[in-house]
């Protein structure tokens, strides 16, 4: 049964839920990105290489959220000083996120999967940690229903891992359900001390 699902039960899951919940939920995108537009200015999206299945990279597809500010030498500033006040109400909501459902559709994430990382993380993983690439990222995963943003990289990894050698209907159900009691309290939506969370430097440098 999970071998099956992970080979076809999943994208078909993924195409029943993803598919219409893009159709219904049109409208609050739509006004979502209006109000961006009025509150930041285009670009309305945001667009970034991540890893994907295997190691591949994709483009990931988010509403936009911060600005881009860089100091002067050119490089970004920290997340709290770019995070847009409107962007850190929508991240709380999650609909930063919404985007991410014509992912789903392409065929690069899955609902229910590890969080696509930068792709430049890749070769700081180790060998084990490199196994949450075997499944197809997600929009949200078990890392993300048991503290999101507010647990160390050592503990998204391990529960990542966990996922990957436990993935089944009834997991992903579980996490679904999870997930959406998770965006109604609004918990580990950031890393304490930061307004996302830090950079993850490879296990030697965890801090």
């Amino acid at each position: 049964m999970n071998t099956f699902y992970r080979k076809y039960g999943k994208r078909i899951l993924d195409l029943a839920i993803a598919i219409p919940g893009a159709a219904l939920l049109g409208p609050v995108v739509a006004v979502v990105a209006l109000l961006i537009r009025i509150q930041m200015g285009s670009p309305v999206l945001f667009r970034q290489k991540r890893g994907g299945y295997r190691g591949s990279h994709f483009t990931l597809t988010k509403f936009r959220t911060m600005f881009d500010r860089r100091d002067a030498e050119g490089r970004l500033l920290p997340d709290e000083q770019r995070l847009h006040s409107f962007g850190s109400w929508i991240r709380r909501l999650s609909l930063d996120e919404l985007p991410q459902l014509w992912n789903v559709i392409r065929g690069d994430m899955s609902l229910v999967g590890p969080r696509p990382l930068f792709f430049s993380y890749l070769d700081r993983y180790t060998p084990e940690q490199a196994r949450r690439h075997d499944v197809v990222p997600g929009i949200t995963g078990w890392a993300q229903i048991n503290g999101r943003n507010a647990i160390s990289w050592e503990e998204k990894f391990s529960l990542d891992l966990w996922y990957v050698d436990h993935v089944s209907l009834k997991l992903d159900m579980e996490i679904l359900w999870r997930t959406y009691l998770q965006v109604v309290s609004r918990k580990g939506v950031n890393t304490e001390g930061y307004a996302t969370t830090y950079e993850f430097m490879g296990t030697q440098s965890e801090r």
